[in-house]
């Protein structure tokens, strides 16, 4: 590895390490119900573990996804139903770009496990809904449905890139579905918001690791394939 490489190598796990700072900041300012500690923290977390993407070389919808995700971060430390509804609609926008990465990059299942498990989605996606639907507001319903389904459709599809980000989609279902007992004004556990935000970051992290595993080979390929011919025209 070159000397700029390793400078770079260095930049990125910077990054991975300001990020983990970040998480830990952020869920010890929820257990001290420290609101200020989590409106400081939370804005930083998504743009860190961007920046620590990029440095890895992940693709462009990767980093789109995840600056989505920091706009729902933002958007949701708002408490007003325009600004929830807002964020709902960044978050899906990033849910978009997962589901696009999935069907470019992501391999094939084979056999029946991926239908086992479309089926396991889709059973757990009407339950919930049928369970929260009469306790949501009315404005709230078709909205929440509609993001659901688009949810569940991509905790899925993650599987496609791997168990890392298998694990990080269904996290990812399991923390906004705890936001929706919340909106249906659900008994909440002790610790609610640590929950939500423990899942989450969980989910954004794995998801990230899984795609970056996946997506490497092919871009090393790529390169590989392009020196090649580089060296052939010459």
């Amino acid at each position: 590895m070159t000397r700029a490489g390793i400078s770079r190598e260095r930049i990125t796990r910077l990054f991975l390490s300001a990020f983990v700072l970040a998480v830990a900041a952020d869920l010890l300012s929820l257990v001290a119900d420290v609101s200020t500690g989590h409106r400081i923290a939370k804005p930083l977390l998504m743009p860190l573990l961007l920046a620590y993407a990029a440095g890895r070389g992940a693709p462009r919808l990767l980093l789109a996804a995840l600056l989505c995700g920091w706009g729902g971060d933002v958007l949701l430390l708002f408490d007003a139903e325009a600004a929830f509804l807002a964020g709902m609609g960044s978050f899906a926008a990033g849910h978009v770009c997962y589901l696009v990465l999935s069907a470019r990059h992501g391999r094939r299942g084979e056999g029946r496990t991926p239908v086992l498990l479309g089926g396991g989605y889709a059973v757990a996606l009407a339950v919930t809904l049928a369970l929260l639907w009469n306790d949501l507001p009315a404005g709230m319903r078709a909205p929440v449905a509609a993001y659901s389904l688009l949810l569940t459709a991509m905790a899925f599809r993650a599987g496609r890139f791997g168990l890392h980000a298998g694990v990080g989609g269904a996290l990812f279902l399991l923390s906004d579905t705890l936001i929706a007992t919340g909106v249906a004004q659900w008994p909440q556990p002790p610790f609610a918001d640590l929950w939500v935000m423990g899942t989450y970051l969980a989910a954004q992290f794995l998801l990230t690791k899984g795609i970056l595993r996946a997506v490497a080979p092919e871009r090393r390929a790529a390169a590989g394939t392009a020196r090649g011919e580089a060296r052939t025209a010459v």
